[in-house]
């Protein structure tokens, strides 16, 4: 898949735990952990928007493309 997720980086970064960051954004830890580990299809710009404001970071600090073998 070409764009990967890089959460579990920023979330260190923050030293913010996935419980923690769940309560924060109001997401259940299934579906972060989903977004987390990349296998999520699609994300909301809400759903974006908030995780950038808890974690304090951009949009690009969470998506990263990389171009297909």
């Amino acid at each position: 898949m070409p764009i990967i997720v890089n959460l579990d980086v920023m979330m260190a970064k923050r030293k913010m735990s996935l419980n923690e960051l769940s309560e924060k954004v109001g997401l259940t830890l299934a579906n972060l952990s989903i977004l987390k580990t990349g296998k999520a299809k699609a994300i909301r710009f809400s759903t974006l928007e908030t995780i950038c404001k808890v974690l304090d970071c951009q949009p690009s600090d969470l998506l990263e493309y990389k171009e297909s073998d």
